[in-house]
């Protein structure tokens, strides 16, 4: 189904419905500024409007008494019970009961597709995440980025954009010769060399020994009778190789796949693409030739004073000038980025996300300027950062990995809790706030275990449909087949007010992957299909105590298919929002 065939949902059709209202009244007005949603206190009804508010200055009326005029229409709509305008010019709507039974079928119809939205219409977007220098194993600090990144990859994708999932290979800088100078090391030790403690400086992890043992197998001794300046380079391919295969294999343990992986050295090698990008940055007057300034916090260890190369960043948007080249002619980092930046626009994005790690913040204004300079103002960078995580097991810090030497590796976090409670646990914060990853309390089979609560939701709609076939023994077991009988059951007897609330809870889903994607925030699916979870749990709960409100109710075929519909659409949108997050939906616990 593309974007373009997505149904309208709820939201959406009240959306068209109000301003439909709106619009004689307020002729020629922009009406894309109109939105509606879930009112901040539910006691106020089911959905609120500013389109009075918004629109009040183009009609020429004062926006109460444009609210009075809109809502005077739609308390003729067929799907409004009430409407009742508040303080300066808010509407807010109730509807009728039979409107949440009619969106349960509009679910039952759309399946997996439901909440699909064609938000992006199509538009390209660069989502470039991870992107951990090849010098070693993912550590558990990586995991973070990479979960968001690729959660956040596959909102926008059903949410109607076109993503592209791109890694950064950083292999022209520095670290990658320490590599190879450490990846040297245990080369000579798998020639037979006693090696003694591994220098300081040098790369200390178990990890690189299979890279010493591959040299040794592929050059036998030779690389040793040559000079550095000879065997560095060979050495450091097939280092940077093996770790590029070794981070695959990391990121596929999470289920992490990339559409491109892009070499930070191609854009020097050969054609060198970072001369190119100054040289045409130089030719629009945006680089020059010049002295910087003292900085002003008096910090001077990274100032120089010089002539250099710098990029008038100044002009779009950033603190200061910043240089392209080292005192020695090299090129920066910065000057790397920016022609990656530029390859990434010459490839038709225009809207360019990147995920980076929480230290990286002083960087952001400097990138986006020069995504604007590249792009001539036609690109937007969005810069995520993502907060550090500490690694704990029953509340102590967990001590780092022999095999990786300095960190504790994502492969053995994997390993241990598995990836469904790593993805979803990275999740259940928003990115830019610190994370606690506790290994024992993700595996608690508890209400306080987020990704178990709401897998054990999924898995307990599966246990009642199996349950049903004693009351209801014509009930399909395929999915498909299942939501078709399903969608003839007679809803309207969904007036209990637990009912109602998850109706209410499934109906939102819609609108909050649009709002989601829109602020590249995959946190809130993750929220939200806890409370989703949370009030089938309190709903069956209660069924406990009041029979009658159970699921399967003995000699009631009729009541008992409306309530399996509803289970249906809520293991629908657990289902869904749970593949968002790259988290599987189990039909049992184990």
């Amino acid at each position: 189904m593309t974007a373009a065939s997505a149904p309208q949902h709820l939201f959406s059709d009240m959306l068209s419905r109000v301003r439909a209202a709106a619009a004689p009244l307020a002729p020629g007005a922009d009406l894309a500024r109109v939105v509606v949603e879930p009112p901040k206190d539910p006691t106020h009804g089911d959905m609120a409007t500013n389109a009075a508010m918004v629109l009040a200055k183009e009609a020429g009326k004062k926006p109460r008494d444009l609210a009075e005029a809109i809502a005077a229409v739609l308390r003729n709509d067929d799907k409004i019970v009430k409407v009742d305008v508040a303080g300066p010019g808010f509407i807010n709507l109730t509807l009728k009961t039979a409107v949440w039974g009619e969106e349960l079928c509009t679910v039952l119809a759309a399946g997996g597709k439901y909440g699909r939205s064609q938000l992006g219409g199509r538009e390209k977007v660069n989502v470039e995440y991870v992107s951990a220098n090849p010098t070693g194993p993912m550590h558990v600090g990586h995991c973070r980025g990479a979960v968001f990144g690729d959660a956040l990859a596959n909102l926008l994708a059903f949410a109607g954009y076109d993503v592209t999932r791109e890694y950064y290979i950083n292999d022209a800088g520095a670290q990658v010769d320490v590599l190879a100078r450490s990846a040297y090391l245990r080369y000579r030790e798998a020639l037979g060399e006693e090696i003694g403690d591994v220098p300081e400086g040098l790369y200390p992890g178990d990890y690189l020994k299979p890279v010493g043992a591959q040299l040794a197998a592929d050059h036998g001794p030779k690389l040793t009778t040559m000079p550095e300046a000879q065997w560095l380079p060979v050495v450091r391919a097939t280092a940077i190789a093996m770790m590029m295969e070794m981070i695959r294999g990391d990121l596929a343990a999470l289920n992490i796949r990339f559409d491109v992986y892009f070499s930070e050295r191609s854009l020097i090698e050969g054609s060198d693409q970072v001369g190119a990008t100054i040289e045409a940055l130089r030719g629009k007057d945006e680089v020059y030739e010049g002295r910087l300034p003292p900085p002003k916090g008096g910090n001077l260890e990274d100032w120089e004073d010089r002539e250099q190369t710098l990029f008038r960043s100044s002009a779009f948007g950033d603190d200061v000038d910043r240089p392209l080249k080292k005192s020695d002619g090299s090129y920066t980092y910065f000057a790397s980025d920016i022609a990656y930046h530029k390859s990434k626009v010459a490839r038709g994005f225009l809207n360019l996300i990147d995920v980076w790690g929480a230290d990286h913040g002083g960087y952001i204004k400097r990138m986006q300027a020069a995504v604007k300079a590249v792009s001539a103002g036609k690109a937007t960078l969005d810069v995520k950062l993502v907060q550090l995580v500490r690694l704990l097991r029953n509340g102590e810090p967990v001590k780092m990995s022999k095999r990786a030497g300095e960190f504790v590796t994502l492969r053995e976090v994997v390993d241990e809790v598995g990836r469904d409670a790593v993805r979803f646990d990275m999740l259940y914060r928003k990115n830019d706030a610190a994370l606690d990853f506790d290994l024992a309390k993700v595996i608690e089979a508890s209400r306080d275990n987020p990704v178990f609560y709401v897998q054990y939701g999924h898995a307990r709609g599966a246990s009642i449909f199996r349950n049903a076939r004693e009351e209801v023994p014509e009930l399909p077991a395929g999915d498909a087949e299942r939501r078709a009988w399903l969608a003839k059951a007679p809803v309207e007897r969904l007036d209990d007010a637990g009912e109602l609330s998850i109706l209410r809870r499934i109906a939102l889903y819609p609108r909050l992957i649009e709002a989601a994607a829109a602020a590249h925030e995959p946190h809130r699916v993750a929220f939200y299909l806890y409370e989703l979870a949370s009030e089938f749990h309190a709903q069956w709960t209660r069924g406990k105590d009041l029979p009658h409100l159970r699921f399967i109710i003995q000699n009631d075929p009729q009541t008992t298919a409306a309530r399996l519909a509803l289970v249906q659409g809520i293991v629908t949108v657990l289902s869904s929002g749970l593949a968002l997050l790259g988290v599987g939906a189990p039909d049992e616990m184990r």
